[in-house]
């Protein structure tokens, strides 16, 4: 897919009010479903669709942002364990889901995409109160 078509590019996806913060290279959201408490993913501001389509000091940038991104989204929630998954297939574009793994997770052992599950939405005020509470643990 080209960036002409691609809904990342064309600000179809996702929707800015679930921007989180601005990374540098990448912007961080967070995900529609929120059944995994704190769900965010990141995505790269240009089109790729390929780590090694990326020159080494931007994919060395990247990386240190869902770094940090993942830490405040651990940190915020509690997580035993962070997953990230770095997929394209429904959405050719880099963008990285960073799962927090609770405690309570029905299924700890398992991907995210294997949980048979209702969708989360959350209401504006609670999407707004995450936002928030992930901001809080980013530092500066």
């Amino acid at each position: 897919m080209s960036a002409d078509g691609c809904p990342a590019c064309t600000t179809q996806w996702p929707s800015s009010a679930q921007r989180i913060v601005d990374c540098g290279s990448s912007v961080a959201y967070l995900h529609d479903d929120q059944f995994f408490a704190g769900w965010t993913f990141l995505v790269l501001k240009r089109h790729a669709t390929e780590l090694w389509e990326l020159e080494p000091a931007e994919r060395a940038a990247l990386i240190e942002e869902v770094t940090r991104v993942a830490r405040a989204v651990g940190t915020a929630f509690g997580a035993v364990k962070m997953n990230y998954e770095l997929l394209g297939n429904a959405i050719p574009h880099i963008h990285w889901h960073l799962v927090p793994r609770l405690p309570d997770d029905p299924a700890p052992r398992l991907p995210v995409w294997t949980v048979a599950h209702e969708p989360r939405k959350l209401t504006p005020t609670a999407v707004a109160e995450r936002i928030t509470l992930i901001r809080s643990h980013l530092g500066g």
